[in-house]
């Protein structure tokens, strides 16, 4: 039985392009026309069961790309940044430098209060266990740190390469695999 997600990063949003700590904001004007545009030239592949991201964010896209109903996977949503949430992260690194850098180079330190980096992997690892079990394709419209930590849990990666890894808005990341075992193309723009 082989097992395909496709990740589909969520269309930008303000919170994004200022670096800001989700927020909750919704996707921006330029981001809606960008899933528009790429459902409108049937870039969105078809799929056996579609999940979503419980973020406004991720909710929009989906629905802008016609993958409404699908199914919101609270494991899915966002890296909880405790009190830093809303703040950009140059605020917080002019206020807490010494905490961000522990943040960003300790994959189990939460200063902020929230959630470490190896528990967020840990749940999200849960739901990519989960598709491994599904045969056919399963497309999720996620947050960028769902896919750094599905890239990092599925190339068996040390937490640390989490923050390497880079996501664009509305791109495709696919896994394939069988028993677990999953190969990886990253990356490509969704139109």
């Amino acid at each position: 039985m082989t097992s395909r997600l496709i990740l589909i990063s969520a269309a930008t949003s303000e919170a994004l392009r200022e670096a800001r700590f989700d927020d909750g904001s919704p996707v921006d004007a330029s981001g809606l026309r960008a899933a528009r545009t790429a459902a409108g030239a049937g870039a969105v592949p078809a799929a056996g069961r579609v999940w979503v991201s419980p973020t406004a964010r991720c909710r929009q896209t989906a629905e802008e790309l016609g993958l409404q109903g699908g199914s919101v996977m609270e494991e899915l949503g966002s890296l909880d940044v405790g009190r830093w949430r809303g703040a950009t992260l140059a605020e917080v690194s002019a206020k807490e430098p010494e905490a961000v850098a522990r943040w960003l180079s300790d994959p189990e330190s939460a200063p902020h209060d929230g959630e470490s980096v190896r528990a967020y992997c840990d749940r999200v690892a849960e739901r990519l266990d989960a598709a491994a079990g599904f045969e056919g394709r399963t497309v999720a419209v996620v947050e960028p740190e769902v896919v750094r930590a599905v890239v990092v849990r599925a190339l068996g990666a040390p937490e640390q390469a989490f923050w390497r890894v880079d996501v664009q808005p509305l791109s495709v990341t696919e896994l394939s695999g069988r028993g677990g075992r999953w190969n990886l193309r990253a990356g490509r723009p969704l139109a």
